[in-house]
């Protein structure tokens, strides 16, 4: 049993091969509601939280490691032996690792709005959502991570279209616990210096890498970069697509999750 305090917040809904979603930092599994539906119709859907995101308890790991050990134990709680992972950002980084230390538990692999490292331009950009994340914990205003997420994930097109439902979602983040602004610290934390270089070659499950076009996170040449490094792996860049593409395209996001699903399931890449 991981040390932080018991098995991850998480819903499971339909029947199927399982599928677990990994969410991005900010995120909490519900979520993925816009996606849900149409994949439980065909996956038993697993979501969850980690540790140091809304409704799972215990302070989150210091590394991604800690993360994939937390989400092997949910995947044990749930009898599962293998299951097709799918993340985005942060997720993604959680789903890459695990893919390569635990590759007997990971059927396939759906990577989204991810990168193979952490670059100082990439720091720089994180260092500012930490820092305001740091001072919301110390009693600062919540609203203002946000702010400087919501410059970076979505698209200018997108903030303009729903403006009203950002400036709510930002009534609802300044709201939140200071807990919560301290768990996002600790995971924004445990992406400092990041090299996943080293692991990816290990993963050996079919692996689609789904990257953005316009994505200022984690610019695309990363996403270029992790399916040069995979064995195997097929890349798909979503035409000006922005890092919060879950968001703003759920009903491309589906159809590239069940297609993907559909021939791994089928036997299209047996072979690997």
């Amino acid at each position: 049993m991981t040390p932080y305090g018991g098995v991850l917040a998480h819903a499971v809904n339909g029947d199927g091969p399982p599928l677990l979603l990994l969410n991005g930092g900010l995120m909490s599994y519900p979520a993925w509601e816009p996606v849900a539906g149409p994949l439980a119709a065909r996956s038993r859907l697993i979501r969850c939280d980690f540790r140091g995101q809304l409704l799972s308890p215990g302070p989150a790991p210091a590394t991604l490691e800690g993360h994939a050990a937390d989400l092997l134990e949910l995947l044990d709680a749930l009898q599962i032996e293998s299951a097709h992972v799918a993340g985005v950002s942060f997720g993604a980084l959680v789903g890459l690792t695990l893919a390569a230390r635990a590759p007997q538990r990971v059927r396939s692999l759906i990577a989204m709005n991810a990168t193979d490292r952490v670059t100082r331009d990439i720091a720089a950009r994180g260092r500012l959502a930490r820092d305001a994340a740091h001072d919301a914990a110390n009693g600062g205003d919540g609203g203002r991570v946000l702010d400087l997420v919501a410059a970076t994930t979505w698209s200018a097109e997108y903030c303009a279209a729903h403006a009203a439902a950002i400036a709510a979602r930002r009534q609802a983040v300044r709201l939140l616990p200071r807990a919560w602004f301290a768990g996002l610290e600790q995971l924004m934390a445990s992406l400092e210096d990041l090299d996943l270089t080293p692991l990816l070659p290990a993963i050996a499950c079919p692996t689609l890498i789904v990257g953005a076009e316009c994505d200022e996170t984690f610019p695309i040449e990363h996403s270029r970069a992790l399916a040069a490094a995979i064995p195997g792996a097929r890349l798909v860049v979503l035409p000006r697509g922005s890092h919060g593409v879950v968001i703003e395209r759920p009903a491309e996001v589906i159809d590239l999750v069940v297609n993907f699903l559909r021939e791994v399931d089928g036997g299209v890449h047996a072979a690997r």
